[in-house]
């Protein structure tokens, strides 16, 4: 009964979501709040039909009902219990339904925070309601999840081996609960567009529900670079994979929309931007989420192919079209009531910023689907490699960390000499003082010296302006810690932005370090042998094989020293799956603050006489994780209500 049951709450849930788009519409249209009344409650409604087709799923995957597709397809009598919670959303139908569930989660939130709201929320939940009716016409025609197997296999055929991780929980709700969070700006911007209220109400109303959505999408990043690194067996954190690049450019701009929006805040400039900014990153997710569905591309990441593009693609052009519509028919109110007094100012600076947010996005967007492109009219393939990325992209990821020193500091209107001189004096010197110290003790490499040394410069002005602050509280009797907590408490909206810059700085260490001091080798080893390899010398000592529930392994020992004397012993493995042509490495890794010691093995003997290993030594990788908790820590302080008391 499963499959029929879920497809039916699926297909009602399609026409309450689409009723109540309608409903809201016409209701915000005549003014008839019994028709938006009626629509918060068929969004209600839908979100309890979703909730209880993801639980009916989940239950069809505990009791292993292979009379539902998907279940039979996603997992087998030997998959352990955790595995079986996560298949639900592991491919493409399951993932779907995690989306509209999330969708249907953040329009009843909006429907509790705004109700008693009359002028753009009415629109803004019309417009949520024809987000989640499509996910949910999806599910009915496309990508049904409940699809029922006939006739019913004794057993399945069992989970993707990569997707057999603890991230597997972590990565994708993360990641989709930003990417649906940024439905929630776009609603508004709709409304706003709509209703003609072009000001600043709908920045006021969405900023913490972008800043929500722009920290889950930065923490499924986060979560996706350590997947890829403890999982993948490649030694690396980010491959520009065109998955990976398709959740990159909504976090591109909506960071730049997250800084462009203090400038209509605060000077009414830049409305046109703004709402432009936040259609292209709605359409940017959708955008991710035809690539990573429809099988246009080859990834390790990415979804079996499904026959969902032109569904999304269409919706997709829906989207933008209707949305830029709607941005031409009111483009006589979108003119900017203030104007732009000096290139020295920080209005300059952000927009500055926000031209390298966006053109890194471009960059990303061309890389990605260039090769789509030159199939699609020449019929060759052509790779767009890590090697194109990083030679346009680090230029301008160096600007911006230059300008998150600038932008907080620099005076509004205009900088003068005593602002420039008492702000970036400092810093400056500092900056330059690191990255000398970094050239005499023997760093030669240009790009790591300059990334540190502005790192620096940039850690030196948000050191600067906190200490300010709290040096004003002690003046006024205050110790140093209460000064420190009573100025976060106060402002927390300014420094919890500053303590995000900190974790993306944090992060940057750790990419710059990863990047240029980091070696690896590889070698064929017989029992006893070693290989050394940056101070640590790995011997390998031997194979043996192991039975878990899923798969067979092989699993290579090895005893590692360094010139300290400490000793340990690692276990890399290969997993062999029946359902997999090809063995899966499970690597074994040592993590410290200064490098990680990471190991994979590789071909072998049979008989045990020899092993290939591959050893890696990753410097200041932790350092991107402990950048992330930063970020979240700033993230939260961000979001919470001002306490103007203090």
């Amino acid at each position: 009964m499963i499959p029929e049951i879920g497809t039916g709450a699926l297909a009602v849930g399609a026409a309450l979501a689409l009723y109540g788009a309608v409903a809201a519409a016409v209701g915000a249209g005549t003014g008839r709040p019994a028709l938006i009344a009626s629509a918060q409650h068929a969004a209600l409604a839908v979100f309890a039909l979703v909730t209880g087709c993801v639980l009916l799923l989940a239950s069809a995957f505990l009791t292993f009902d292979f009379s539902v597709r998907y279940v039979a397809i996603q997992t087998n009598l030997a998959t352990p219990f955790y595995y079986r919670i996560t298949a639900v959303w592991g491919a493409l139908e399951g993932s779907i339904l995690l989306w509209a569930w999330m969708l249907t989660l953040y329009t009843l939130v909006m429907v509790l925070r705004h109700r008693a709201q009359r002028a753009l929320y009415p629109w803004a939940l019309a417009v949520m309601l024809g987000i989640v009716a499509f996910f949910l016409v999806v599910m009915t025609i496309p990508a049904p999840p409940f699809e029922r197997l006939t006739p019913v296999p004794p057993d399945g055929r069992g989970l993707n081996p990569l997707l057999e991780d603890t991230g597997m929980i972590t990565h994708p709700v993360a990641l989709y609960l930003g990417f649906t969070g940024f439905s929630v700006p776009f609603a508004f911007a709709l409304a706003a567009l709509i209703t003609g209220r072009v000001g600043d109400a709908w920045i006021a109303t969405t900023r913490r529900w972008t800043i929500i959505a722009w920290y889950f999408l930065s923490l499924g990043l986060l979560i996706g670079g350590w997947w890829s690194y403890h999982v993948l067996g490649w030694g690396g954190y980010w491959a520009w994979d065109p998955v990976e690049n398709a959740a990159f450019m909504p976090w591109l701009t909506g960071t730049a929309f997250l800084h462009s929006a203090m400038i209509q805040e605060r000077r009414r400039m830049l409305k046109l931007w703004n709402i432009s900014l936040v259609i292209l990153t709605f359409g940017l997710t959708i955008f991710g989420t035809f690539l990573t569905r429809s099988g246009v591309i080859a990834s390790v990441h990415a979804f079996s192919q499904g026959s969902i593009g032109a569904f999304f693609l269409s919706f997709l052009a829906l989207v933008l079209l209707g949305a830029f519509g709607l941005l031409a028919w009111r483009w006589d109110r979108l003119r900017a009531d203030g104007e732009l007094d000096s290139v020295l100012s920080r209005e300059s600076a952000f927009l500055l910023n926000n031209l390298a947010l966006v053109a890194a996005a471009f960059t990303v967007f061309f890389g990605t689907v260039f090769p789509l492109l030159s199939e699609a009219v020449r019929g060759v393939k052509v790779s767009v490699g890590a090697p194109f990325f990083n030679q346009v992209n680090v230029p301008l990821f160096l600007a911006l960390i230059f300008l998150m020193g600038v932008g907080p500091l620099i005076a509004w209107r205009r900088a003068s000499v005593e602002n420039l001189t008492r702000n970036f004096l400092g810093p400056v010197a500092v900056g330059i003082g690191a990255a000398a110290v970094l050239w005499l003790v023997g760093v030669r490499s240009t790009l790591a010296v300059l990334t540190l040394g502005l790192t620096v410069f940039t850690a030196g002005t948000i050191a600067l302006d906190f200490s300010r602050a709290a040096r004003t509280r002690m003046r006024g009797g205050l110790g140093l810690l209460p000064a420190m907590a009573t100025v976060l408490r106060r402002h927390n909206r300014r420094y919890g932005g500053f303590a995000i810059h900190f974790g993306i700085l944090i992060i940057a260490l750790g990419v710059t370090g990863s990047q240029a001091w980091s070696v690896q080798t590889e070698a064929t080893l017989r029992p006893g042998e070693a290989v050394r390899l940056a101070g640590y010398q790995v011997r390998f000592d031997g194979l043996s094989a192991a039975q878990d529930s899923t798969h067979a392994k092989v699993i290579g020992t090895f005893t590692v020293s360094n010139g300290r004397g400490e000793v340990t012993v690692m276990r890399p493995t290969k997993k062999f799956y029946p359902q997999e042509q090809s063995p899966i490495a499970g690597v074994d890794y040592r993590m410290g603050l200064k490098e990680d010691l990471y190991l994979v093995l590789g071909d072998f003997a049979r008989d045990g006489s020899q092993a290939t290993v591959k050893a890696l030594v990753n410097r200041l990788v932790s350092w991107i994780w402990i950048g992330g908790l930063v970020l979240t820590l700033g993230a939260l302080l961000a979001i919470i209500p001002d306490d103007t008391r203090a």
